[in-house]
Formats: structure tokens, C-alpha cells, sequence
């Protein structure tokens, strides 16, 4: 059995910057990631510029890494009435292959530890817990659960959500496109779904999609479907008939839940996609992943130093900075959601917008937080 104070199950965003700032206070911290770094993700690879400062003052620094700054952002209906505003605060196009592995360098340099293996369960007792892989096991006082959208935990930790048949599918691949803006982000409709395109470090153009399997289910393939589905926008259209594709076939995840998740789960602090998912529309799940990191380290510092400071409070603590950061975001997520699920709404919502671009920042803004250091 291997020992150390905390324990981050899963190295993405949340994961990383989790262990990057832990790292840093001087608390012995390891991850146990299933794949090698670097690799790609289904992700719509999109970065707010909140976290920038925060980022900053963890040693990363993302237009350093090549990361392109984005300032506009674009919204078109199904039958492609678009409508192109100014973002309040700008993001960052960057890819996960390029992201995560930006972090994992940062964590190895601070000296934390890496267990590429399969987490199978995990047990809470006497205070600590046991966290047990397919070859090892590894025990520590402190745990985060940071692997994602949906995992074969959560039905070990009886999560209420994985207990439901979920209806959404991701599809993600990257283009070459010489002719789609650097500075733009956009989000594109099409029957049963949407799509958002933006350029990363490479001059690749990220297409990353969300669409209900109902939609989907009647075609053979991913192709198939973006030929008689999404290119029915004819910006989409445009796009996958003027582009080349770099990935030998597209990466997909299926069965995504935006169901409410717990933040606590058996006494483990759940951050990232783990804690909660914000639908892509929103475009600032990266954001949220990494600023919900910073809330975890900073009271799990205090639980560490304080010792007062219990175990008990560490949680109540968690749920309420959680609820407070991000619980309105997904709401208002939610709601936009099911505008753009339907069409008559979503085309009579954007053309109203495109009537006033201050209603369309008012909407960027509250799926958006403000800086965080």
C-alpha cells in the first residue's frame, strides 16, 4: 500500500490544477490517471479568461503555451440566421492534448506523484481512505474525485444520476480550415443538437458537438449524420464541405449526464465534470473545472494547517463555496439548453437578440464568472 496525504482520482483540468496547488503549499499529493499524457479529449476546447490569473500565479501561463486569444463570439439558428458579438472578457483556444499535458509537466516540476492505472473503488473509514486500483492500492486523508463526466464509480458510489439511461452524445474532431477566424468562437444549431467551432494552438479548428441520441440513432455513423443533419446549417455545411480532417476518425462519448450531481460523494470533494456538468452551449466548463480546483485546494490547505479545522467543516465548506460559484451557471445552462432544443424558440430567441448585442453579452455573462487570482 502506498501512502500520501491526498489523492486526486482522475488527471484532467480539475485533477491537475488541484495537485498544482496543493503542490505548491508543500502537501504530498498524487493522481492516479488511467491514459498517458498527452492525449486528446472530447471537449469543446474553449478556455474563458477568468482563470488566467489564477493560472498565472501557478506557474502556467497559456499564451506562453501557444494558446490563441479569442474575442468574438457568433450564434447561428438551423436554417443560419447569425448573429456576432464582442465576448465581455475574452478566452483562450487551446487543445486538451495541449492543456492537460501543459499541467501535467507543471505538476511533475512541484513534485507530484503519477499512477497511470483504473481506480475500481474507493473506501472511506476510520477517517481515511483506501483507494483501490486494478493492480494497487493507496491510501491518504484526503481524496478528490476529479475523472470526468461519468465513470464505473459513480454506480460503485451509488451516484443517483448513473442509476438513469442518459440521451446525449459528444462528438469531437479537429479540421484544417485556413479561413476560420483565430480570435472567433462559435456555436452553430442543427436539428436535435449544436456544434461549437474554434481555432486551437496548432491552427486546428475544433469541431465539438452535442446531440440527442434520438437524432442520431437512425444513421450508421458519425459522417452520415453530419452530412444529413448538421449540414443543414448552412454554416456547418460550409465549414465540413471547405475542410480537412486530422483525426482518422472522430472521438466520441456517449451516455453524458447533466443531471444535478452531488459535491460530496462517501466524504470525497467531487470537482470538475465530476462535481457537475455545464451544457457546451455555455462554452465555460474548462473555466469551471479549474476554478472549482482552486476552491477544493484552498480549504483542503486549511484542513491540513488548521487543526480545528475538521473534516466535517471542510465539507460544509465545499458545498456551499461550490453552490455560491457555479449553482446559477447551471441553471441558466439548463434553461438555455432547452431553447436551443427547440427550434421555433431558438430561432425566435437569436433573432431578438440580433436586434440588441447587449442582450447577447447579458447572456455570455451569466454562464461566465468573473476573474479569479
Amino acid at each position: 500500500m502506498k501512502e500520501h496525504g491526498i489523492l486526486i482520482i482522475g488527471g484532467g483540468l480539475a485533477g491537475l490544477t488541484a495537485a498544482i496547488h496543493l503542490a505548491l503549499e508543500g502537501l504530498d499529493v498524487a493522481v492516479i490517471e488511467i491514459q498517458q499524457y498527452p492525449h486528446h479529449k472530447v471537449c469543446g476546447e474553449y478556455v474563458s479568461k477568468e482563470i488566467e490569473p489564477y493560472l498565472k500565479g501557478l506557474g502556467v501561463d497559456l499564451k506562453i503555451s501557444g494558446a490563441l486569444a479569442i474575442s468574438k463570439f457568433q450564434i447561428s439558428t438551423q436554417d443560419g440566421f447569425m448573429v456576432q458579438t464582442e465576448l465581455p472578457l475574452g478566452g483562450f483556444g487551446i487543445s486538451r492534448y495541449a492543456f492537460d499535458n501543459l499541467l501535467f509537466k507543471r505538476a511533475q516540476e512541484l513534485g507530484v506523484h503519477f499512477y497511470f492505472e483504473k481506480v475500481v473503488e474507493t473506501v472511506f473509514k476510520k477517517d481515511s481512505f483506501t483507494i483501490k486500483t486494478k493492480t494497487g492500492c493507496y491510501f491518504s486523508k484526503i481524496a478528490i474525485g476529479a475523472y470526468g463526466k461519468r465513470s464505473v464509480l459513480d454506480k460503485n458510489l451509488n451516484r443517483d444520476f448513473s442509476k438513469n439511461k442518459q440521451s446525449w452524445l459528444a462528438v469531437k474532431a479537429h479540421y484544417n480550415n485556413n479561413d476560420f477566424p483565430e480570435n472567433l468562437v462559435a456555436l452553430h444549431n442543427f436539428k436535435g443538437g449544436y456544434g461549437g467551432l474554434s481555432k486551437t494552438e496548432t491552427g486546428a479548428v475544433n469541431f465539438c458537438y452535442l446531440v440527442h441520441y434520438d437524432s442520431f440513432k437512425t444513421y450508421k455513423d458519425v459522417n452520415s449524420f453530419n452530412k444529413a443533419v448538421v449540414a443543414e446549417n448552412p454554416f456547418l455545411k460550409k465549414f465540413l464541405s471547405t475542410s480537412e480532417p486530422i483525426f482518422e476518425r472522430p472521438m466520441t462519448i456517449a451516455q453524458i449526464a447533466f443531471d444535478k450531481k452531488e459535491t460530496i460523494v462517501d466524504h470525497m470533494l467531487m470537482c470538475g465534470d465530476t462535481a457537475g456538468l455545464i451544457h457546451p452551449l455555455c462554452g465555460n466548463g474548462m473555466a469551471m473545472a479549474i476554478h472549482s480546483a482552486k476552491i477544493a485546494s484552498e480549504l483542503i490547505v486549511r484542513f491540513f494547517n488548521d487543526a480545528d479545522y475538521s473534516r466535517n467543516l471542510l465539507e460544509q465548506d465545499y458545498k456551499l463555496a461550490w453552490a455560491k460559484a457555479f449553482k446559477k451557471r447551471l441553471w441558466f445552462g439548463r434553461k438555455l439548453q432547452g431553447i436551443l432544443m427547440n427550434k421555433a424558440l431558438v430561432s425566435l430567441g437569436i433573432k431578438s437578440v440580433g436586434r440588441s448585442s447587449s442582450i447577447l453579452k447579458y447572456i455570455i455573462s451569466k454562464t461566465h464568472g468573473d476573474l479569479i487570482a
